[in-house]
């Protein structure tokens, strides 16, 4: 069992504070609609630039579009599930996957830490970025980027309501019954948070169906 599993020690709607610095502690807070706003116009430049300066055409994006979207899902299978649980032998490890993620599972209805800063979130993306730019020839990752950013910011606030809202439709209610109880019941699986794909294919997916967390 990973050491994520929420320590029921806090409120899961009650925020820890991270840093003594008041300056940092301020950053490790983000407003729900700050990562649309950060990463919404990069996101669209580079899509834009993928039009009017490289002529890629409507067939060209569609594909990249695709190819972005499902990859991103990859990566957010991958991140959440070898990453973010990731099991350090050191207290500065543990220290920085907790600040990471580990926070979120000790607090997971805290409104101001369900999204990833930018600043957290732009080395990642930087790193990832410079991938694309060595794997996919040119010009074609910067419409990828664009895709894959897309495909971020729909996880980022799928996530957000999972936590927030009702999720009446029958997609949306499976996704968030699927996400609760990775937090609640088992946190070794259920590492998708837009969609239990990969889940599935590398067999993290729950072998028995389970009924509604009615919490």
């Amino acid at each position: 069992m990973s050491n994520h599993q929420p320590s029921r020690t806090h409120r899961v709607d009650e925020s820890v504070r991270l840093f003594k610095n008041p300056i940092l502690e301020k950053l490790s807070h983000v407003h729900p609609i700050v990562p649309l706003l950060v990463w919404g116009p990069v996101a669209i430049w580079l899509l834009v630039r993928a039009v009017t300066v490289h002529q890629i055409g409507l067939a060209g994006m569609a594909v990249i579009g695709v190819a972005g979207l499902v990859t991103w899902t990859l990566a957010e299978y991958l991140l959440h599930r070898y990453l973010f649980h990731f099991e350090p032998k050191t207290d500065l490890g543990r220290r920085f996957i907790y600040l990471f993620h580990g926070v979120h599972h000790d607090t997971p209805q805290d409104k101001t830490r369900l999204l990833m800063p930018p600043a957290g979130a732009l080395p990642i993306i930087a790193v990832l970025y410079l991938m694309f730019w060595l794997v996919l020839p040119y010009p074609w990752a910067e419409p990828f980027t664009g895709f894959f950013i897309i495909g971020y910011l729909i996880y980022d606030y799928i996530h957000y309501a999972t936590h927030h809202f009702p999720m009446r439709h029958p997609l949306l209610k499976f996704l968030k019954h699927y996400h609760m109880r990775h937090h609640f019941s088992d946190d070794d699986g259920r590492y998708g948070v837009s969609t239990p794909f990969w889940d599935w294919v590398f067999n993290t997916y729950p072998s028995k169906p389970e009924k509604p967390n009615r919490g």
